[in-house]
Order: C-alpha cells, then sequence, then structure tokens
C-alpha cells in the first residue's frame, strides 16, 4: 500500500504506546508531563494527515565503489588490458553483497494518522496500517 495524504486507512494491529505524555496546548505553558501507557486496537480507522517519506539513503563506500567499477567495465572493459579487467571483475564480485544490501534497503515510512475518535498517532509505520 502507498500511503497518500487524505487517504483513509485502519490499523492491522494492535498499538501500545507508552512513555511520558504532554498536553499539547500553549507553548508558554509548563505542560504536566504523565508516564502511562495506551493501547490502540487493531481496526481503529482514521485519516493520514501528512506522510513522511524519508530520501532514499547514499551509498556506503563499498556499494559506491562497486557502482564505480561496473560503469568502468561497461564503459571501458573491452579495451582495458585483460588483466586489469580481470581485476576489476573481481573486485566487482567481491563488492556484490555491499551492493545488495543497499538495493535492499528499503526506507522506512511514515505518517501521521488521525484517528475517527480525534487521537492523532505520530510517525504511524506504513506497515502496520491497511487501506480502507
Amino acid at each position: 500500500m502507498t500511503l497518500t495524504q487524505g487517504r483513509r486507512v485502519r490499523l492491522a494491529v494492535d498499538l501500545r504506546v507508552a512513555g511520558t505524555v504532554t498536553a499539547a496546548g500553549d507553548p508558554a505553558e509548563e505542560p504536566a508531563a504523565v508516564a502511562g501507557a495506551l493501547l490502540v486496537g487493531a481496526g481503529a480507522e482514521g485519516v493520514v494527515e501528512r506522510v513522511d517519506a524519508p530520501q532514499e539513503a547514499r551509498p556506503g563506500p563499498e556499494a559506491a565503489e562497486y557502482e564505480r567499477l561496473v560503469s568502468l567495465l561497461e564503459s571501458f572493459g573491452a579495451q582495458m588490458p585483460p588483466a586489469s579487467r580481470e581485476r576489476a571483475e573481481e573486485q566487482v564480485r567481491a563488492l556484490e553483497p555491499a551492493w545488495d544490501a543497499y538495493r535492499n534497503r528499503r526506507p522506512v515510512v511514515t505518517a501521521r494518522v488521525r484517528l475517527d475518535g480525534g487521537l492523532v498517532l505520530e510517525r504511524v509505520r506504513e506497515d502496520v496500517l491497511s487501506a480502507l
């Protein structure tokens, strides 16, 4: 499911929210802090108010080197001396796990969801929501 602003969603799992809770209101006032837990049951429905999709992460040094070597081989591999080409191909094979790990990382998409009862959930992961 792709989250979009204004989309109706349903919680697919029970959520337990625990920690310090402060009342929203006038920022000039000192809010009272309360420690506690809130349980929100699966099936609670609401509307996505905002989607927070992080930008794709940059590749680490090994994944970047893999990308550079593959580009080099594609562009100039036929013109390279055989020993240099073989060494570059070996390096590419050695760096493939780092490249695969980089490509398989999915950024975590979260959303702000206002439930029908008025409760607002911040930074809810997209994998705990289902579309209506």
